[in-house]
Formats: C-alpha cells, structure tokens, sequence
C-alpha cells in the first residue's frame, strides 16, 4: 500500500497546449492558481482507494496527525481487507517530516506496517505522482470550483470512477 499528498486547487488553469487548442488567440496574461485549495493524503493499494483525508483549513500534518490516520487506516484495512491481512503490511510513504517522525515510526511498527525506503530523490518510487495524480489533475484543470466541498466531490468521483484494473 501507498500514500501520498496532493494540493487540490479550487481553479488550475489549463496548460498551455490545451488553451491553445481550445481557444484560436492565446491570452496575454497569465492565468494563476487558486489560493483556495485542500490537501488531500490517499492512501491507496493494488485494489482500490483505502483512505482519503482532507486536512482541515489551518490545520498542518505532523507526527501526531500522521499517527491518527495511520489507525485509522488500520481499522479499515480490518474491515476492507478481512482476512488477507495476516502478516502485515507493506507500506510505502515518502521522506516527508511526520512520516520520518519517531513517533510515526513507533506508531507503524505498533500497527504492524512494514516500511519499504524511500531513498531521497528517487521519484520513480512514488506511484502516486507517475500513476494517480496526473489523471486526477487532467479531470482537475480548467474547471472552478466554489468551495471545497466542490473540489473533493469532483475528485472522488473520478476516483470511484477508475476501473478496478487502474489500480
């Protein structure tokens, strides 16, 4: 299993390319992103999508955050998972500050989560950024949203939308 965060814009404007193909006279100012945005931490295996969390608004994650997902992830492992998890789990997070967290590593070995390396720079290691992220952004851009609430019913469409064999 995965995890990985992501900034979810209220406005991302589109990409160049696709402003050029879809308007003849390309614009001369530059459109920027949303201030508005939300996190989104999703924690996700080879079947589907396990956890999504949205961190509330002016609210950061550190160890003790990171910690209470991790339970959380693990009561809906029990639940999801019934019966295939016997011998534990192999879970793969980044180098970020609450993942390297004495407190985050007491609390994975406590859960039974056996960490795989990340070894800084090695961005082939993360799937979230090569396989989930560049889809859910495409379905992202573009579009304005009015609120939050707007944001994570989009993304959470597209990804209940995702075939099975996507994962």
């Amino acid at each position: 299993m995965t995890i990985d965060e992501t900034w979810l814009y209220h406005y991302d404007p589109e990409t160049k390319q696709h402003s050029i193909a879809a308007h003849p006279a390309p614009q001369k100012f530059r459109v920027r992103k949303s201030d508005e945005k939300v996190l989104a931490s999703i924690f996700w295996d080879q079947d589907d999508i396990l956890l999504i969390d949205y961190l509330p608004k002016g609210q950061t994650i550190n160890a003790e955050y990171y910690s209470l997902l991790l339970v959380r992830l693990k009561d809906i492992l029990k639940e999801k998972r019934h019966g295939k998890v016997t011998k534990g789990v192999l879970f793969l997070h980044d180098n970020a500050p609450a993942h390297r967290a004495l407190a985050t590593q007491k609390k994975l070995a406590y859960l039974g989560f056996h960490c795989l390396d990340h070894p800084p720079y090695y961005p082939d290691l993360a799937p979230s950024d090569y396989h989930l992220f560049p889809g859910l952004k495409k379905q992202l851009k573009g579009r304005l949203f009015s609120s939050d609430a707007d944001v994570i019913a989009a993304t959470e469409t597209w990804l209940d939308g995702q075939p099975s064999e996507f994962f």
